[in-house]
């Protein structure tokens, strides 16, 4: 299996590959739209994408990317991102003046950065960071990113679980051209557009309400296509098979302008602390 992610090797997308796929053949890409043509052509199987973080919110990207391609949500992991300072072997704490990574990783580690009088060096990517350390030698330099670009790019571990919050987790998500199959304790993902009349969300929601079925997330991007009107992204639990959601889905139909399931599929377990 070919499971296409963005990002260098040793990236935090390669690792929820690992842990969604175990080991399968990788293929890196410098950004998200490459990830979604590459499966799109058939260069690769899967895709795993990151979709939100418990910090920071969604990936407002991936989900225009979602819309603007015609493949389906398959999984999820919600992955613990447990930040790493990493610099060339030999080289002490004490000694690091500058620390490069993602603008996202490095916010997520401010307080360890004052505390140690790192100046905060925006890259485009955690694993790159590390990558260029290496491929640079960068002296008095260190990357943020995790424990696995370190194993790949030959660096070593100053500190680990840097992150000003414990609570950092990122969901991904795995794509493929054909939907999962169906399984016990799914969640389903849609995306619809309604009329911009007054209540045409809230009878949108009572389809999902008076079924009690529960809603997961809820979120509205805009509508590229015309200016200042939406579309919403809902997730809930259940599969798109089962009696309820497809009464709730036929009703939803008939209320929206536009509606399209991007997926049922397994719920991420719960993830580890």
């Amino acid at each position: 299996m070919r499971v296409a992610f963005q990002g260098e090797r040793g990236a935090y997308s390669e690792e929820a590959v690992i842990q969604l796929f175990g080991e399968v053949d990788v293929l890196p890409h410098p950004s998200l739209r490459n990830v979604f043509e590459t499966v799109t052509a058939g260069r690769a199987d899967r895709a795993v994408v990151p979709a939100e973080n418990s910090q920071a919110g969604s990936i407002n990207e991936t989900y225009d990317l979602l819309l603007a391609h015609s493949l389906f949500i398959t999984g999820e992991l919600d992955l613990r991102i447990r930040h790493c300072l990493l610099a060339l072997p030999g080289q002490a704490l004490d000694a690091i003046h500058r620390a490069f990574s993602h603008p996202q990783a490095l916010a997520q580690c401010d307080a360890f950065l004052r505390q140690h009088g790192l100046e905060p060096v925006p890259a485009y990517d955690t694993a790159g960071s590390a990558k260029m350390v290496a491929d640079q030698r960068l002296r008095g330099a260190a990357a943020i990113a995790g424990r696995g670009a370190a194993r790949i790019y030959g660096l070593s571990v100053l500190a680990e679980g840097i992150e000003t919050n414990p609570a950092n987790y990122t969901k991904f998500l795995s794509l493929a051209p054909d939907p999962a199959p169906p399984i016990a304790g799914a969640k389903t993902s849609v995306v619809f557009t309604t009329q911009n009349v007054p209540g045409a969300l809230y009878q949108a929601l009572g389809a999902f309400a008076t079924r009690s079925i529960n809603l997961t997330k809820l979120e509205s991007r805009p509508r590229r296509q015309v200016p200042w009107e939406y579309v919403f992204y809902a997730d809930f639990e259940g599969h798109q098979n089962d009696p309820p959601i497809q009464a709730a889905l036929h009703d939803l139909s008939r209320i929206t302008t536009f509606l399209r399931i991007l997926g049922s599929y397994p719920k991420s377990p719960t993830p580890l602390p």
